[in-house]
């Protein structure tokens, strides 16, 4: 699956909060960008962010001076930030969930900028869409949970893992679909055929608590 680290641009700009917005528009200009991140003032600031729609919503649209707003009047700070190891499918989901077009990538720095034209025009939605992928992944799942059952019993260890694995792969699958999960799963009709897992596992969780 591809991350954000994969689609991100990083030709990526940063500006002043102190700034005015005509400088904005300048360097916007210049750099071909839509966004313009807000630098931080120090170690414990957050970043910032300004963007075309910004600029047209907050100033242009009540016909104020862009030589006289200041960036940090219209900029939003702090801005949501995405991890470059994110799933391309779960910043998607981000983006519809906050309402948000772009955001920075960010790990330790500023690594670069992702937005929507990122995730429609360089990811894999088309070739390798998410639902179905996950399907394939849980069957398998499912046959290798069962294989190891039978090579090395039901209460080892690595059958109980295997079948863990299963509901992760389930509960995955089931919120990418906005599905539920049915009410007899693969693993409860094993445990119907071998009771005592459940007995282990529930006696492995304890342990672990």
């Amino acid at each position: 699956m591809l991350k954000a680290s994969d689609i991100m641009s990083y030709d990526v700009a940063t500006i002043r909060g102190s700034a005015t917005v005509a400088e904005a528009v300048k360097l916007m200009k210049f750099k071909e960008l839509r966004a313009l991140i807000v630098d931080l003032r120090n170690g414990q600031d957050a970043y910032g962010i300004v963007t075309h729609s910004d600029i047209v919503s907050k100033v242009i649209a009540y016909g104020k001076d862009p030589k006289t707003i200041r960036v940090y009047e219209i900029m939003t700070k702090p801005c949501i930030v995405v991890n470059p190891d994110l799933g391309v499918e779960y910043v998607a989901r981000l983006f519809a969930n906050t309402g948000i077009r772009i955001a920075p990538v960010i790990q330790g720095g500023l690594l670069g900028i992702v937005s929507e034209s990122d995730i429609l025009f360089k990811g894999d939605f088309l070739e390798n869409p998410k639902v179905p992928l996950l399907r394939r992944e849980l069957e398998k799942a499912i046959e290798e949970a069962k294989a190891i059952s039978a090579a090395k019993g039901a209460t080892s260890q690595e059958c109980i893992d295997a079948w863990a694995l299963v509901e992760d792969l389930e509960a995955e699958a089931a919120y990418q679909e906005g599905t539920v999960i049915p009410d007899t799963t693969p693993f409860q009709a094993f445990c119907q055929e071998h009771p005592e897992i459940l007995r282990v596992r529930h006696h492995v969780l304890e342990t672990k608590t």
